[in-house]
């Protein structure tokens, strides 16, 4: 098995500078979507250049300037861009006019993806679950797991935790923590109850102290949950790590309770923490899983909600969406778990490279320990924070002066969240890394 596709062409400082609304034909290159596309628009706006062309962890604007990717589509590109496995099944796939769409009917397409992901992830790991293809977005697989956690409990109560985030449809925005992205729905998010996170009292507080007590407390105002929601590493929510023993005493007392535990993998599952699952390490069997980003391997719009047997209420037709049978994303799919899941190889890869970016971010907070800062990451998910909050957005836009594509999380946008490619190479890790510890350094203040 090849851990690392082709590379693509190598930046250097003597490339042409960022391709900031050049002139083409007369006219600037981003006023077409200045003038088109709505104010909603956000990452074009950290990276202002007309992207062109993509090949593992490099994408080039349409000027030839070359940009190493951190970011890695939010998640949605563990295994690179146009990973050459994948781009050849799908491509033959097409080619033979395979079905494209097919909503949730028999395809060949989704029978061997069913196959190969039960052989090759389910049953290694024991792990029971069905298979549930709901709409093609993380956030659709949420709202699927939350409507069943309810259907199966008769409860209408679910239990999240700060910081999390779990996408921007209503019913996954009522478990989401975040004050600017809740604003957006217009509307009260109700039958969500917020929790802490591990660690966000410091410690101060035994874990889920709080929590106990609501439940056990019937003049407490917490309605019975039927379902906690949680993600083991808190992506958007700033890089916030989840210790194993934490997760493991949740995990007893929803069953102490009679909750149903919801593990949202959708940006930390498909092998970004190391294992499958991010939950593994964790040695817990979560009730239901939600899956996305990087399961169809190429960027292509898919999600699972996997449950266990006993949890399968639905009648036929009852959860749906015009675009859940996405066939070419069951061909990406299938390709990649048979390319990198077939053994160990991109586990021992991934987490081999995240101790390489731990090295590298421990040098950088020793340099900058009067700043502040500190780091927190697993496998390739990393986050490098300042006691100053605007100094990740300072990083972030010299990083794509330098030819870096980085972004920023955390509730107040304080955090460098790392997460490039799985696929990256070593010496491809080494020169982002470097590239962002002299961002840091040009970035600090007198």
């Amino acid at each position: 098995m090849t851990i690392t596709p082709p590379a693509g062409p190598s930046a250097s400082p003597t490339s042409a500078g960022p391709g900031r609304g050049r002139s083409r034909g007369g006219a600037s290159a981003l006023s077409v979507f200045e003038a088109l596309e709505s104010e909603v628009r956000s990452y074009c706006r950290g990276w202002p250049t007309v992207f062109d062309r993509a090949q593992g962890a490099r994408l080039t604007d349409e000027d030839g300037r070359t940009y190493l990717d951190f970011f890695a589509g939010a998640g949605s590109l563990n295994y690179g861009h146009n990973n050459p496995v994948l781009k050849r099944a799908l491509l033959d796939y097409l080619e033979r006019d395979g079905i494209t769409h097919g909503l949730d009917m028999a395809t060949t397409a989704k029978r061997t993806f069913l196959e190969v992901f039960h052989d090759l992830v389910l049953r290694p790991r024991e792990l029971p679950y069905k298979v549930m293809f709901p709409g093609p977005t993380g956030t659709n697989a949420v709202e699927a797991a939350l409507k069943l956690a309810r259907k199966v409990k008769g409860r209408e109560s679910i239990v999240s935790f700060t910081n999390a985030f779990h996408g921007m449809s209503l019913g996954s925005l009522a478990v989401t923590g975040n004050a600017f992205k809740r604003a957006g729905a217009g509307i009260p998010l109700v039958h969500g109850t917020p929790m802490p996170f591990d660690n966000y009292l410091d410690g101060q507080v035994p874990d889920f102290l709080w929590f106990e007590r609501l439940l056990e407390d019937s003049g407490s105002g917490l309605n019975q949950p039927a379902a906690v929601i949680v993600e083991t590493v808190q992506g958007e929510g700033g890089v916030n790590v989840a210790r194993p023993e934490w997760l493991r005493a949740l995990a007893d007392l929803c069953r102490r309770r009679d909750m149903l535990l919801i593990v949202d993998d959708i940006q930390m599952g498909c092998g970004r923490t190391g294992a499958f699952f991010s939950f593994e390490e964790a040695g817990i069997v979560p009730d239901i899983v939600t899956v996305s980003k990087s399961i169809s391997g190429y960027g292509l719009p898919m999600s699972l909600c996997l449950f266990k047997p006993e949890l399968d209420a639905w009648g036929p037709g009852e959860h749906n969406g015009t675009f859940r049978g996405n066939n070419p994303a069951f061909v990406t799919a299938t390709a990649a778990l048979g390319a990198y899941w077939a053994d160990s190889a991109l586990e021992r890869h991934t987490l081999a490279r995240g101790e390489q970016v731990e090295q590298a971010l421990l040098t950088i907070c020793d340099e900058n320990s009067a700043d502040g800062a500190h780091y927190r990451g697993r496998g390739l998910v990393w986050g490098l924070e300042f006691a100053e909050k605007e100094r990740a957005a300072r990083i972030c836009r010299r990083a794509f002066e330098l030819g870096l594509l980085l972004e920023t999380s955390g509730p107040q946008s304080e955090v460098v969240k790392l997460l490039p490619p799985l696929t990256v190479t070593s010496g491809e890790l080494d020169e982002g890394l470097r590239t962002l510890a002299r961002a840091v350094r040009e970035t600090a203040t007198a």
